[in-house]
């Protein structure tokens, strides 16, 4: 989108203001219209991107950005990546009737010092972990992840921002 004939007439209008004060008034008001274009401009794209960002926001889905491109902005609609729905929690073991019984795991001490790092990359107890773990492999599931642990997506970040 080409600012230019914005501003043109922008000018025009200011001049044309100036016009009944006489040749000096009309020249001042052409000079300060020249004067006041950068301005009018970053006024312009200002108003776009709050357009723009209002227009996301009603939209539920797709989003809008204004790109710069030399002196012109482009509106651009994209379409936001759709996040797939949560995995649904593990299901509980069969036989968990409240009762919990204490149990002596001998294991590696490599193996223990890898399960201690995996407890606490998901912010959960071994134990927690352990018990996860088994109840996954007892009923030939892979381990879910932790509600609690974080979800890495990625690097690409969307959106808009407002200065």
């Amino acid at each position: 989108m080409d600012l230019t004939p914005y501003l043109e007439s922008l000018q025009a209008d200011l001049a044309a203001a100036a016009a009944p004060g006489g040749p000096d008034t009309t020249r001042a008001g052409e000079l300060l219209g020249h004067a006041l274009e950068a301005s009018a401009r970053l006024a312009l794209l200002q108003a776009l991107s709050d357009a723009t960002a209002e227009i996301t926001t009603k939209l539920h889905g797709p989003v809008v950005d204004v790109r710069l491109r030399g002196r012109e902005a482009d509106l651009v609609v994209s379409h936001a990546p759709v996040e797939p729905p949560p995995d649904p929690p593990p299901a509980p073991p069969a036989a968990e009737s409240g009762d919990l019984a204490r149990l002596t795991l001998r294991m590696p001490e490599a193996l223990k010092a890898h399960v201690e790092q995996a407890a606490a990359a998901e912010g959960i107890s071994v134990n927690a972990w352990l018990v996860r773990a088994v109840a996954a492999a007892a009923s030939g599931t892979s381990v879910p992840p932790s509600p609690q642990a974080p979800r890495r997506t990625g690097r690409r970040i969307t959106g808009y921002a407002q200065a």
